[in-house]
C-alpha cells in the first residue's frame, strides 16, 4: 500500500471513532473519552505518517 492510502485509512478510522465519541457522550462518558483518545491517536498517526 502506498503511504497516502494508509494515511487516508487512519484519518477515516479517526473520523469513525470521533463519531463514536459524539454518539456515546451522553450515556457513557468513560467510553467516549477512551474513543476520543483513540481518535486522536489515529489522526495524529496519520499526520505523522504523511509528514515522514
Amino acid at each position: 500500500m502506498s503511504k497516502e492510502v494508509i494515511a487516508i485509512l487512519l484519518l477515516a478510522l479517526g473520523g469513525f471513532l470521533a463519531g463514536g465519541v459524539y454518539s456515546t457522550w451522553k450515556t457513557a462518558k468513560f467510553i467516549a473519552v477512551v474513543l476520543g483518545l483513540a481518535a486522536l491517536l489515529a489522526i495524529g498517526g496519520a499526520v505523522v505518517w504523511l509528514v515522514s
